[in-house]
C-alpha cells in the first residue's frame, strides 16, 4: 500500500467515527468561516462541490453564496472521471448520481467552465504545512488543477477540512498542487503566496 493509500485509509476511518451532530456541528461553523474569507467575500464565480457523508459541510455555505448574488458552479462527473460543471440553482435542482454523489441538474458548461471561476473550494482528505492537499485519489481534481495551471488561471484555492486533518505531512507527487487556504473549525490557515512556484519533493 502506497504512503498515500495509507494516510487516505487512516483519515477516512477517522471520519467513520464522527457523528450526524459532529457533521452538523462543523458544517456550521466552516460555512460561517468560509464565508468570511476575502476571496470568496469579493468572488462573482465559485467552483465548488455538494459534500456528502462524513465530509465538512458545504450545503448551508453553496446557499449563502447563491443568496448573494455568487455565481457557484458545482462538478459533473464524466465518464472519464475528468469533470463537467453546471450552475447551482438551489439544493432543489440537485440529484444524485455515481459514487453516492449529488449533481446539479442544469445546462453542462464544460470542463473549461471552471476558468471562470474567482475561488475554488477542493474537496480533500488533509492539508499539510506547506498546503499540499490529499485527495481521494480518483485524479478528478489532478485535472481540474491541471487545465487551471495550463491556462494561466489563478483562482483561490481552498480546502475546507476537520480540524485533525491538518496534518504534518502529505505524501507529494510531481502533478500535485498546493493550495491557498485551509479553513477547519478552529480557524483558516494561509499558505505563502507563489506556492505552485515552489519546487517540488520527489
Amino acid at each position: 500500500m502506497s504512503r498515500k493509500a495509507a494516510l487516505r485509509r487512516e483519515l477516512l476511518a477517522a471520519r467513520a467515527l464522527l457523528t450526524p451532530e459532529d457533521v452538523r456541528r462543523t458544517a456550521a461553523v466552516l460555512s460561517a468561516a468560509a464565508a468570511d474569507l476575502p476571496e470568496l467575500a469579493a468572488a462573482e464565480t465559485v467552483a465548488a462541490y455538494v459534500s456528502v457523508g462524513r465530509e465538512p459541510g458545504t450545503h448551508a455555505l453553496l446557499d449563502a453564496l447563491r443568496a448573494r448574488g455568487v455565481r457557484v458552479l458545482l462538478p459533473v462527473l464524466m465518464a472519464d472521471n475528468d469533470l463537467d460543471w453546471a450552475v447551482f440553482e438551489g439544493a432543489e435542482h440537485l440529484g444524485p448520481a455515481g459514487r453516492g454523489l449529488l449533481e446539479p441538474d442544469g445546462v453542462r458548461l464544460g470542463p473549461q467552465a471552471v476558468l471562470d471561476a474567482d475561488v475554488v473550494l477542493l474537496p480533500g482528505l488533509a492539508v499539510d504545512g506547506r498546503g499540499m492537499r490529499l485527495g481521494r485519489g480518483g485524479g478528478s481534481y489532478d485535472r481540474v488543477l491541471a487545465r487551471l495551471a495550463a491556462a494561466g488561471a489563478h483562482p483561490a484555492l481552498v480546502v475546507l477540512l476537520h480540524d485533525d486533518e491538518v496534518v504534518a505531512r502529505v505524501p507529494e507527487e510531481p502533478h500535485d498542487h498546493p493550495v491557498d487556504a485551509v479553513v477547519t473549525p478552529a480557524g483558516t490557515r494561509r499558505f505563502p503566496p507563489g506556492g505552485r512556484d515552489r519546487p517540488r519533493v520527489s
